[in-house]
């Protein structure tokens, strides 16, 4: 019984000595310092080296002004977009069995194993120049590739998984019951889903399209190769970051990142706030710890 009681007490994760806990605890501390904060703190503090004035300057260059625009346009594109896709999706895959399903869910997470300048590259070779369906574009003057069409395409394929992946596991744990009472009292399609799924759903959603947003607006990579990176046109603000880093305009390009590093705080926050308020139903999307 003894023997048996020290096997158990061996195998707790709960027992270690409290030297152990503390390493792990300083390990972690460090590594966040290292990788998180001291990069952040740099970013801040080089674009306020030269003072406020400079700061505010260099965001009022028009390359910064045009880069600012065209990210904040090609989120509020891709974003609305990855939405219908992701209730779409998420509806289909956790109220409907259909052949094909396992499939449809290895395609939403594709872009999380293809690097993103293979996906840009992909329409590089679909809508360039050598390809079938450019010279027939072209024909109509219709520009997809180094214009905000291509940019706009790259940006949705990188972040299409990231609504549909956060609704589809919580509303496999929901189940369909609450549709099939609504239905049975008389309800249509699009009453059941407006006053029933959507509300059960709107934490979740609302946790992926944070999400979403925030790869939509850091997007470096797919953006690089479909967008020819024409200035105060086609540059993105991560984009802009690298052209004015290159250009040894440091302050700038420090500037617009620490722009984008704010956006990405404020995600952070809101991401934690709606863990935090809403910890039981994120739960159930395997991300709200």
């Amino acid at each position: 019984m003894a023997a048996s009681t020290h096997v158990r007490r061996l195998a707790s994760p709960t027992n270690e000595p409290v030297y152990v806990r503390w390493i792990l605890i300083l390990v972690g501390l460090l590594f966040m310092a290292l990788f998180l904060v001291l990069p952040l703190v740099a970013v801040f503090s080089e674009a306020l080296r030269e003072g406020i004035g400079v700061f505010v300057q260099s965001l009022q260059q028009p390359d910064a002004q045009s880069a600012i625009r065209l990210t904040l346009l090609v989120a509020a594109i891709a974003v609305p977009l990855n939405v219908v896709f992701g209730l779409a999706a998420s509806w289909a895959i956790a109220k409907f069995e259909f052949k094909g399903k396992a499939f449809l869910i290895t395609l939403i997470d594709l872009p999380f194993s293809v690097s993103p300048v293979i996906s840009g590259l992909v329409y590089v070779l679909l809508f360039g120049s050598g390809s079938v369906l450019g010279p027939w574009l072209r024909s109509y003057n219709i520009e997809i590739l180094f214009a905000v069409p291509g940019i706009v395409l790259a940006t949705i394929f990188v972040t299409f998984p990231f609504v549909a992946r956060e609704l589809i596991p919580l509303m496999q744990d929901q189940g369909s019951g609450d549709e099939e009472a609504a239905l049975s009292l008389g309800a249509s399609g699009w009453q059941t889903f407006w006053r029933v799924t959507l509300p059960n759903i709107k934490w979740g959603l609302l946790y992926g399209v944070l999400l979403c947003n925030a790869r939509a607006m850091g997007e470096f990579g797919a953006v690089a190769v479909v967008s020819g990176k024409i200035r105060g046109q086609t540059t993105t603000m991560p984009l802009q970051v690298e052209m004015f880093y290159n250009e040894y305009q440091s302050t700038a390009a420090f500037a617009l990142a620490s722009l984008l590093a704010l956006l990405a705080l404020v995600t952070l926050v809101l991401k934690t706030a709606l863990e935090w308020r809403f910890g039981d139903e994120l739960a159930a999307t395997g991300r709200g710890h």
